[in-house]
């Protein structure tokens, strides 16, 4: 992650780590000037931290990584593996057939990542995630909110706005699924813009497949093409 000691942008978005999300999801590392990875939140057991929605005989399904069971409480940077998760990832794996087509520019290191160590689920989403910014030349800055300098203990709104502030952002920038989330008024009497993507109508809404078969430009292309925000 950079220094926090450089002079962030006015445009920030907030997200947790995904682990290798559709395409729609890294439209954020493009608007934004500043992207806070969402790590000391409470992990979300049905979301897509350590679930990447991929496409199997024209239906989709989850590959999801083996984690260690925990207390509901546990934050996204405190999970772990489970203590049999390279072979349980690996059998899970070998029935992707489509990951053997390594036809893809970042094909390879993805794969890499796939089949390489497993250190703490935080660090390997991480990987994946420089790696695709990398890969596609995305510009956002890149912090943790653990080492944002706020009130820890805020939750919702209230935390994404002490995070915005703390940069120094002028400007929020939050995926369309954020509209029920988060209230225009109370950015803007603490001198926030509030703004949102267009829903994601790209080519990849499965991203790890794509990312072993296409080329990085078609993938950039398609990211920066989509990148609109809403009135």
């Amino acid at each position: 992650m950079p220094d926090m000691n450089i002079s962030p942008g006015p445009v920030v978005a907030i997200m947790q780590p995904y682990f290798f999300p559709y395409a729609g999801y890294f439209r954020l590392l493009v608007a934004a000037d500043v992207f806070i990875v969402l790590d000391d939140v409470q992990f979300p057991r049905r979301g897509r931290v350590h679930r990447s929605e991929i496409s199997e005989g024209g239906a989709s399904r989850w590959l999801t990584l083996p984690l260690r069971r925990d207390g509901r409480d546990v934050r996204i940077k405190d999970i772990a593996f489970h203590a049999n998760a390279r072979a349980l990832l690996d059998r899970r794996l070998r029935q992707l057939p489509w990951l053997n087509s390594r036809s893809g520019s970042l094909a390879q290191p993805v794969s890499q990542i796939l089949h390489g160590s497993l250190e703490t689920p935080y660090s390997f989403l991480e990987a994946g995630l420089s790696l695709v910014c990398r890969g596609l030349g995305l510009p956002a800055e890149r912090f943790t909110s653990s080492s944002v300098e706020v009130d820890h203990n805020l939750r919702g709104e209230a935390y994404i706005i002490a995070l915005v502030k703390a940069v120094g952002g002028r400007t929020y920038v939050n995926a369309p699924g954020g509209r029920q989330l988060y209230n225009p008024a109370n950015f803007s009497s603490e001198g926030i813009a509030l703004k949102f993507l267009r829903p994601y109508e790209g080519r990849f809404r499965y991203l790890l497949p794509a990312l072993m078969t296409e080329p990085a430009a078609v993938l950039r292309a398609d990211v920066f093409s989509t990148t609109a925000l809403s009135p």
